[in-house]
This record gives C-alpha cells, sequence and structure tokens, in this order.
C-alpha cells in the first residue's frame, strides 16, 4: 500500500518526522457490477482487481511541525485461492503539514507512492461477512529532493472485513499500518532524516472474473406414457384368441390399480379389403376388447371405443397387403 509522505518531526534538530499517506487498496472501481446483492454467495479461485481509498493520520506528536487527516487510493490485482490471496497493489496518498521546506517537495503537504506485495488470509471465506488479515512489503517513494522522492524499503499490516455481495463482488472496510526505513531530504541546514510511519481507515471493492454463471433450471421431468396393450387378430376377424384374452385381463388389472381412468380401445385394420369395410371391421374390434374388459370388472362407461380402419398402420405397407401387425386393437389407460 501507498503511504503518504512523512510530516517533519523536530525540524530545529535536524529530525523531521513525515507522515505517510498509506494507500489503501480495496475494489476493483470502474468495473462492472454484474451480480446482484440477491444471489447466493459462491466462493470461487479466480483473478480480481480492487481499488479505494480512505484516509490516514502520522503517528506520534511533532512539535515543529503540525499534520492533519490526509488521504490516499489505489489499485490492487491479486488471486483468490478461497482462504490464502496474494496481490500486488499500487497506490498514492498525501498528508496536510504545516512544514515547508525550500528546494523540496514538502510545501504545505507530503506525498507518497508506493508498490507493495501482500498476502492475505480470509478466515470464513464461505460466510457472506469474511474478516481477514494480511502483511505486505515493498518500496515507498516518499516527497524529497529528486523528483520521483526518497525510494525507502516499505511494510504493512492490514485487518479487515469483507462483505461478499455475490461470487463476483466484495465490499470491505480496513484498518492498516504503514511504515517505512527513514528516508532523507536536504535542506538549507543540511541533510535531515526521519520517520516515517502511519494508521490508515480504508475502504473499496473488489470484483473477481470467471465465477460460475447461475446454474440452469434443472430440466423438466420426463413425460410418462400412460399404460398401453395391444393386441392381436387374425385376417378379417374380430374374435379374441386366447393371448389377447389375457393381455386383456392384464389391461384390465392395470386401470384398477390407477384407480380414477379411463381406457380408449382403438382398432385398426390391415390394408386388405375395401376401406369401408375395414373401417367397421376396425370398430368390432374394438368393440370385442371393450366387452371383454366389461367382462374383466372394467365399468363400459371407462372404456371410448374409436375405429381407424387402415389409418395409423403399424407397420407401413401398400394396398392389399394382409400384415398381421396392423391387425389389432391399441388398449390405451389414461
Amino acid at each position: 500500500m501507498l503511504q503518504e509522505a512523512p510530516v517533519l518531526k523536530l525540524f530545529g534538530e535536524k529530525k523531521v518526522k513525515l507522515s505517510t499517506i498509506g494507500w489503501l487498496a480495496a475494489a476493483a472501481a470502474a468495473l462492472p457490477l454484474s451480480a446482484q446483492a440477491q444471489d447466493a454467495f459462491v466462493p470461487t479461485q479466480g483473478f480480481y482487481l480492487g481499488a479505494g481509498g480512505g484516509l490516514e493520520w502520522a503517528l506520534g506528536n511533532n512539535p515543529n511541525a503540525s499534520t492533519w487527516t490526509g488521504w490516499a487510493v489505489g489499485g490492487k490485482a491479486g488471486y483468490d485461492f478461497i482462504g490464502p490471496r496474494l496481490e500486488l497493489e499500487v497506490g498514492y496518498g498525501q498528508i496536510p503539514t504545516s512544514a515547508n521546506i525550500p528546494g523540496t517537495a514538502i510545501n504545505g503537504k507530503v506525498g507518497q507512492l508506493t508498490a507493495m506485495a501482500n498476502a492475505l488470509y480470509d478466515f470464513m471465506p464461505t460466510s457472506q461477512f469474511t474478516p481477514y488479515a494480511g502483511v505486505g512489503v515493498g518500496v515507498a517513494f516518499i516527497d524529497s529532493n529528486s523528483s520521483l522522492g526518497s525510494t525507502q524499503f516499505a511494510w504493512q499490516a492490514m485487518l479487515g472485513l469483507a462483505y461478499n455481495i455475490d461470487s463476483s463482488l466484495r465490499f470491505q472496510v480496513e484498518g492498516r499500518y504503514l511504515g517505512t526505513t527513514n528516508p532523507s531530504v536536504n535542506t538549507p541546514i543540511g541533510n535531515v532524516s526521519f520517520n516515517n510511519q502511519n494508521i490508515m481507515a480504508l475502504a473499496g471493492i473488489q470484483f473477481k472474473f470467471g465465477a460460475p454463471a447461475a446454474a440452469p433450471p434443472p430440466p423438466p421431468p420426463p413425460a410418462v406414457a400412460p399404460p398401453s396393450f395391444m393386441v392381436f387378430f387374425d385376417w378379417d376377424r374380430s374374435n379374441l384368441s386366447a393371448q389377447a384374452l389375457n393381455t386383456i385381463k392384464q389391461a384390465a388389472s392395470a386401470y384398477k390399480q390407477k384407480g380414477n381412468a379411463r381406457i380408449t380401445a382403438t382398432g385398426h385394420t390391415d390394408t386388405s379389403g375395401s376401406e369401408q369395410y375395414n373401417m367397421a371391421l376396425s370398430l368390432r374390434r374394438a368393440n370385442a376388447v371393450k366387452d371383454a374388459l366389461v367382462r374383466e370388472g372394467v365399468p363400459a362407461t371407462a372404456i371410448s371405443v374409436i375405429g381407424r380402419g387402415e389409418q395409423g398402420l403399424l407397420v407401413q405397407t401398400g394396398p392389399n397387403v394382409r400384415e398381421p401387425q396392423n391387425r389389432r386393437v391399441e388398449i390405451v389407460i389414461q
């Protein structure tokens, strides 16, 4: 995280304490907020971007220079392992100060740029609210006589609480300590070094890529075909064979097990003979089946008969073909 430039301390004794504005990287600004708060939170591994900012204060009292509340902003990129997280972040901040050092960038404010590598741990990564802690090391460029700033080793510790809006989006608040090795600045009275440390209160958002899409709704259950039975006849006959009577008995039993149901008996013929004759023959076959069902205990009012003649062939044939499988009655229980 980036710190604000330090605030002068003990300037008359050639010691300056420059407070630093620690930048807080929080979460992904300028990224589309695609997920909605109502979605269920399902943690996933993946890369994330974050952006945020907050307030910073210098640690300690300075008898020669005053400091006030400063600000910090920054951004980060990282990878979430669901629990452990690793990230890189950069940021910039400023703290107002009463100190003015001629020939330097310290003129009523101190600025600092930082680049940090952080290791963090989410203690309850599957919860909507996730406390976390982390540490980081890196480099800080603090206002000085040079154009870039005094380059110093930097370290920080973070403690925060995240709210997981959904699998992609997170909001977090954080407290942070940031310190560096002692920077120095040339002044008219000589080279001055100072301690540089601060505390921050930060907030931000974070966007994770590759979160799973919402699961598709389960497919509808497969349609269950109603129970059906088939009775076959000899050529030009409507009388029932022993095998046909056994099939009708099974159909009657299925009807009784189903309870409140209806039976449709549809008669068919092959293509031998005239269409008018075959239509009548198909009706005789259907009625023969109905009578047998009634004898097996099925109410006559529950049975409908249909004659289709040569229509609806089970086996497609040309005209005047004696096909045994086309001479049938289909029994459907609904």
